[in-house]
């Protein structure tokens, strides 16, 4: 067997606008190395395919459709929900990925993705070490939510913040045009189950040259009826409409998601079924005003049309760090986003031990919040401004993006089949 190891990567969880410009990042830098690193497979659905053995050989792909990758959203090789069980509770797994690795001389894992996969990860590196066969796994910060600790922001989320600052200040300018004889109230929900991140962004809409009346309620703050119709109410009475900003992680009083629908996901989370439509209902019923609601959904994640520079530019530097500190000899440790300032934005890239990220949020800072609960502070704008700055628009044929497909080769089976 070539002493030359062989890379796996993988994608994991929610896919973003820029998770495929880190996949291009880890490929382009690991095709500079082919005197360190020999094939790069992908797991074919993230992780699942590490398990099941459905392995994309990536030497398939031109140069010219990995670099495509870099203006491409979602997930090129397919993603998953699937957490992987623990060490104590089942080996069986873990055992299996050794033995994919093993089996195609794979010596280095690199896990895109948010918390858990770097828990995932940080197993993976120790069970290797357990059995025998040593793999070098690195991290690749990945989530639109931007709630990983150590590193100043997530891969993913910067060009959801722009989407949404967008879409709420057009919007704004929708209803203000209407409001006089129509919708007064326009309701906007955003992904954010437990960090306000994204819902902070649309506060974004408003600035020194647009007086936009917004409201925004993150999961931070427990939501109260009375005070937020009241703000509501205000802002309708003195600008003749409102829009509201919300996360999908808004809970009352008592912890309770506004917007739980019952059922878990693969990785345990409440499912939630819409909170837009209940804070709609409870401004019509309480106020009177005519609404409208909308749900940004997969549109804010997958939108690489309107994405951040920034964001792209990160997200490419993650991957390619990744890669670079392999070939550097470190091992469980995640590249992160280390801001030297706000203005002019400047950043380099870091490193933090997987054991430190794994499962842990990075929720808002309670200094990012505005003393009524409704708004940002300076220093929130400070932090999010240059997050969503910069174009980098993909090439468009007949009007629409013109975005990258790749063959997806898969490779030969050597392993007896695994049940997921």
């Amino acid at each position: 067997m070539s002493s030359i190891k062989n890379a796996f990567y993988a994608q994991s969880g929610g896919v973003t606008s820029v998770i495929n410009a880190s996949a291009c990042g880890v490929i382009q830098t690991a095709r500079a190395h082919t005197d360190k690193i020999g094939t790069v497979y992908a797991g074919l659905n993230g992780i699942i395919g590490a398990l099941q053995e459905e392995l994309i050989d990536t030497a398939f792909e031109t140069d010219d459709a990995i670099a495509s990758l870099r203006y491409t959203p979602a997930g090129a090789f397919g993603s998953c929900r699937y957490k992987l069980k623990s060490l104590e509770a089942n080996r069986s797994e873990y055992e299996r990925l050794i033995a994919v690795f093993k089996a195609h001389n794979i010596g280095y894992f690199f896990y895109n993705g948010g918390g858990d996969s770097q828990d995932t990860a940080h197993k993976v590196a120790q069970m290797g070490e357990q059995m025998g066969y040593p793999v070098t796994c690195i991290g690749v910060p990945k989530t639109v939510d931007n709630d990983l600790p150590v590193t100043d922001t997530c891969a993913g989320f910067g060009s959801v913040a722009k989407y949404v600052a967008v879409s709420m200040r057009e919007a704004s300018f929708d209803v203000a045009s209407m409001c006089a004889t129509s919708t007064k109230v326009f309701v906007m929900e955003v992904m954010g189950r437990h960090a306000g991140w994204i819902a902070a962004a649309g506060a974004l809409a408003a600035d020194e040259t647009h007086d936009i009346p917004l409201v925004i309620l993150f999961p931070e703050v427990k939501f109260d009826l009375a005070k937020f119709l009241g703000a509501v109410d205000e802002k309708v009475k003195h600008y003749g409409y409102c829009c509201v900003v919300v996360s999908e992680g808004v809970k009352d009083a008592n912890g309770q998601f506004l917007a739980e629908a019952g059922g878990k996901d693969a990785f345990g989370h409440a499912q939630l079924g819409g909170a837009a439509p209940v804070i709609a209902n409870l401004i019509k019923d309480n106020l009177g005003y005519k609404y409208h609601w909308a749900v940004s959904d997969y549109l804010q994640r997958a939108a690489r049309h309107i994405a951040s520079k920034t964001d792209i530019e990160q997200a490419y530097a993650v991957g390619k760090a990744a890669v670079d500190f392999a070939l550097a000899g470190k091992n469980a440790v995640m590249p992160t986003i280390v801001r030297l300032s706000d203005a002019p934005y400047q950043w380099e890239i870091g490193s933090v031990a997987l054991k430190d990220v794994a499962n842990v949020e990075k929720m808002m800072p309670p200094d990012f919040i505005s003393a009524d609960g409704f708004h940002i502070t300076p220093a929130c704008r400070a932090y999010l401004q240059p997050l969503i700055e910069g174009e980098d628009y993909p090439p468009y044929h007949k009007g629409l993006p013109n975005y990258g497909v790749l063959k997806k080769q898969l490779v030969e089976k050597k392993l007896p089949e695994f049940v997921v």
